[in-house]
C-alpha cells in the first residue's frame, strides 16, 4: 500500500470517528423520531478533504455508527444517505475546484447538492413502508433536516475555509 493511500485510509478512519462523535454530541429530537445533529459538518468536510470515495465511506460509516448506538432503525438508511451525500458533494467539489480561485462557490454548490440528497434521502427512507413506514407524515421531518443541512453546510464551510487559509489541508 502506498503512503498516500495509507494516509487517506487513516484520515478516513479519523473522519468516520469525528462524524460519529459530532452526530452523537448534540441531538435535538424531531417530531417523527429522527433528530437534528452536527454530523453533517463532518460529512461535508470528509467529502471536501478526502474526495468522493474515501469521504463517502467515512461519512456513511461514521453516521451509521452513531445511529447504531442510539437509533438503530435508521442505521441502514443513514449509511446510504450520508454516503451518497458525501460522494456527490466530494465529486462536485472536485469538478468545480480549479486552481487557486476561491473555493467558496465550489463549497456552496457541492454542499447544497449534498444536503439536498440528505433531505430527499431521509424523506424517502422515512416515507417508505419498511422499515420506518411514516408515509407522507415523513414530510414533518423535512424542515428539521433543512435546518440540520444549513447548520452542517455553514459549519463545514467555515472550518474548511479556515483550514485552507492556513494551508493545513495540503494535497490529499
Amino acid at each position: 500500500m502506498s503512503d498516500r493511500k495509507l494516509q487517506k485510509l487513516v484520515l478516513a478512519s479519523l473522519f468516520a470517528a469525528l462524524t460519529a462523535v459530532l452526530t452523537m454530541a448534540v441531538r435535538v429530537p424531531s417530531p417523527m423520531g429522527g433528530y437534528v445533529n452536527l454530523g453533517d459538518c463532518a460529512v461535508l468536510l470528509s467529502a471536501w478533504v478526502l474526495g468522493p470515495v474515501y469521504g463517502g465511506a467515512a461519512a456513511g460509516l461514521g453516521s451509521m455508527l452513531a445511529d447504531l448506538l442510539g437509533y438503530p432503525l435508521y442505521a441502514p438508511g443513514t449509511l446510504v444517505v450520508k454516503g451518497l451525500m458525501a460522494l456527490a458533494a466530494g465529486w462536485l467539489f472536485a469538478k468545480l475546484r480549479i486552481g487557486n480561485r476561491s473555493p467558496l462557490p465550489a463549497l456552496a454548490a457541492s454542499g447544497l447538492l449534498g444536503e439536498a440528497i440528505m433531505v430527499g434521502g431521509y424523506f424517502l427512507y422515512e416515507a417508505a413502508p419498511f422499515p420506518v413506514g411514516l408515509g407522507l407524515a415523513a414530510a414533518a421531518n423535512v424542515p428539521f433536516n433543512l435546518i440540520q443541512g444549513a447548520m452542517g453546510l455553514a459549519c463545514a464551510g467555515g472550518v474548511y475555509l479556515l483550514l485552507n487559509r492556513k494551508n493545513r489541508l495540503g494535497q490529499l
